[in-house]
């Protein structure tokens, strides 16, 4: 990937004053541009391999101003992608790169999307050689789900088994979470959840799953599933349980909820014919974790950064 057009200035740290960019702004290779100036060549190793490593981070607008929701753990799971690669990954230029491309867009409530991967290069597995390259990019808030009650499929797909393809945001491992909620789309659900051989739940195609019964809430465990930092600070919030579910469990359950960065914590109406009710348990969740995340309640002390 080249910029073909000469590199923006990056603007001054305070959110209130930069004037609003007329295209969005990318920090790509340390230098912010507009989006539209660049361009991938058709030799870029992860467009064929999927020889990438990427995250899904969000900033809220806070009484001080925006600031990004546990920014340095979801520096340190990319890292953790890159150095299986053998990829070169340096949080705190990381960092620095995020709040920057904020700043230029003005964004305040945004979906923020770093990515790393190798470039252009010969054809073949080996990355040796290849160009490492770093972008972020930032959009106004979107809301995986849709941020409704939603109806999810049981995947005939298994998920990418942890001693195959570990549990983090390596590109080509979605390819898994497109198979199974294509299949569940089809069958007219919103979503996929993926269950293993032996009946127990894994996670949705991009969101960790919980379960309530009797009040109790109970995080879904599984080798296979990504460790959810979304998941993480629910556990932290509510003093769930963490541990393995079967299917049977989930049907049993009182309120079903799945939850992540995007969907932040999203209500599920029914898995397949099972329906569930008014999901009081989830809606309580959900609200505490909108007042953490903007700096609203004091657990979020710590895990947000200003912008």
């Amino acid at each position: 990937m080249n910029a073909t057009a000469e590199a923006a200035q990056a603007p001054p740290p305070s959110i209130a004053e930069p004037a609003v960019p007329a295209r969005p702004q990318v920090w790509f290779d340390g230098v912010l541009c507009d989006i539209d100036a660049l361009q991938a060549g058709l030799t870029t190793h992860a467009m064929h391999y999927g020889s990438g490593v990427f995250e899904g981070i969000r900033s809220y607008a806070t009484a001080d101003g925006a600031a990004v929701f546990r920014l340095p753990e979801h520096m340190a799971r990319m890292r953790e992608g890159a150095a299986l690669l053998g990829m070169r990954f340096d949080p705190a230029q990381a960092t620095d790169a995020v709040l920057a491309t904020l700043r230029a867009n003005r964004h305040r409530d945004a979906y923020i999307r770093p990515l790393t991967w190798f470039g252009e290069g010969g054809f073949g597995l080996d990355v040796e050689g290849h160009a490492e390259h770093l972008m972020v990019a930032t959009t106004s808030t979107r809301v995986h789900l849709g941020g409704t009650r939603a109806r999810l499929g049981i995947s005939t797909w298994r998920r990418n088994p942890a001693d195959s393809l570990p549990p983090l945001k390596l590109c080509g491992a979605y390819v898994n979470s497109i198979l199974a909620k294509r299949e569940s789309r089809s069958r007219g659900f919103d979503e996929a959840l993926f269950t293993d051989a032996d009946g127990f739940v894994v996670e949705c195609t991009g969101a960790n799953v919980f379960i309530v019964r009797a009040g109790r809430v109970t995080a879904v465990q599984h080798r296979d599933a990504l460790p959810g930092i979304t998941r993480d600070t629910l556990i932290r919030l509510s003093g769930a349980e963490s541990r393995t579910v079967t299917l049977e469990e989930l049907f049993d359950a009182d309120e079903v909820f799945a939850c992540g960065t995007a969907a932040e914590v999203a209500p599920v109406h029914g898995v397949e014919g099972r329906s569930y009710g008014d999901n009081p348990v989830t809606r309580e969740l959900a609200a505490l974790y909108a007042r953490v995340v903007r700096g609203e309640a004091e657990a979020a002390r710590g895990w947000l950064t200003a912008v």
